[in-house]
């Protein structure tokens, strides 16, 4: 699971920069429009899981600042990594 969540994360930040490039030097034709229509529901959605992880995760885990960037920006795979985190935890 922990080589899964590592790809994740490695796809998800490859992701993140290129649609990051295609803000300061746009692609030639659609693909500008589209990325940025991506990046538009991408950052939605990654608000909408950092909530989650939050109302999730910070009563039962000390979060800092440092744990809600890295939800923001890996989404479900920083959700998959502190939920075995949390599970490891639980087991001690």
């Amino acid at each position: 699971m922990k080589t899964l969540i590592t790809l994740g994360k490695l796809v998800t930040a490859l992701a993140w920069l290129l649609m990051l490039f295609n803000l300061l030097h746009p692609f030639d034709g659609q693909i500008a429009a589209v990325l940025n229509i991506l990046l538009g529901v991408t950052v939605m959605m990654h608000l909408l899981q950092t909530l989650i992880f939050h109302t999730l995760f910070s009563r039962v885990l000390p979060l800092g600042v440092r744990d809600y960037v890295n939800g923001f920006a890996f989404g479900v795979f920083a959700l998959l990594s502190y939920r075995q985190q949390l599970l490891q935890h639980h087991a001690n």
